[in-house]
């Protein structure tokens, strides 16, 4: 697919991707789903190790400046730094079906949200160059005056990805500057996560701002308040 190409041109090549094997990230997360879950201000100014091929985080300082988060999508270990295991939970994505959503968040609810929410930033859109990903071009999308070329993408299993299959835009540059899927913490709910503000690091061109807000069943997009708010501060591949 053409198109795909001159998005990962955009985005540094996907040659210079696959040479790279990990990266170090610096990011804030917030947003009004974790003000709900009693858990704001819980993500900020974290620090975070992962590999670039496989789906897997070490994150520090939470949930406490002497622990640390072991992420994998099929488990989720809280420990201290001296790597004593305090708290862990397998098949951490079901954990939240069926949560009543008047309760707050674990730390292990955070700790799944978090890491499958910073690793998704980072792999895409080189994601969609994945083994099995089935991929569809849809009709272009006008975005506020500016048109946009969309990709629908379907995930093998769906485990490593925000939703198994999700909606891909991107503007004249190539550039990603939304993605829609189904939310992973609150069924039923849709959600549009704009992203702008990319800069470059190592050679690898990163959206910084990210604003999941709520996306109506008539594709309305409802401005505010935003379900999730990312910031990336600073990012190292290796």
């Amino acid at each position: 697919m053409g198109f795909l190409n001159d998005v990962f041109e955009a985005y540094g090549g996907i040659d210079r991707w696959r040479g790279l094997e990990r990266f170090t990230v610096h990011f804030s997360i917030n947003g009004a789903r974790l003000a709900s879950k009693g858990r704001r201000g819980a993500l900020k100014e974290l620090a975070a190790q992962g590999c670039t091929r496989t789906p897997s985080l070490i994150f520090t300082g939470f949930p406490a400046p002497d622990k640390c988060v072991a992420y994998l999508p099929e488990r989720v270990v809280i420990e201290t730094l001296g790597g004593v295991v305090l708290a862990s939970r397998d098949n951490p994505r079901s954990a939240f079906r069926d949560h009543p959503d008047d309760a707050p968040w674990d730390d292990l609810h955070l700790a799944y949200y978090c890491g499958i929410s910073i690793w998704n930033c980072l792999v895409a859109p080189f994601s969609l160059a994945e083994p099995d990903v089935k991929l569809e071009e849809l009709a272009p999308w006008d975005e506020r005056g500016e048109t946009w070329r969309r990709l629908r993408a379907v995930f093998p299993g769906g485990t490593n990805s925000l939703n198994r299959e999700q909606l891909f835009y991107f503007d004249r540059h190539g550039l990603q500057r939304r993605t829609d899927y189904a939310a992973i913490d609150a069924e039923g709910t849709l959600i549009a996560q704009y992203s702008w503000a990319h800069q470059a690091f190592s050679g690898i061109v990163v959206p910084t701002l990210h604003r999941g807000l709520i996306l109506g069943p008539d594709g309305t997009v409802s401005r505010s308040p935003s379900h999730i708010d990312i910031e990336i501060f600073d990012v190292q591949f290796e």
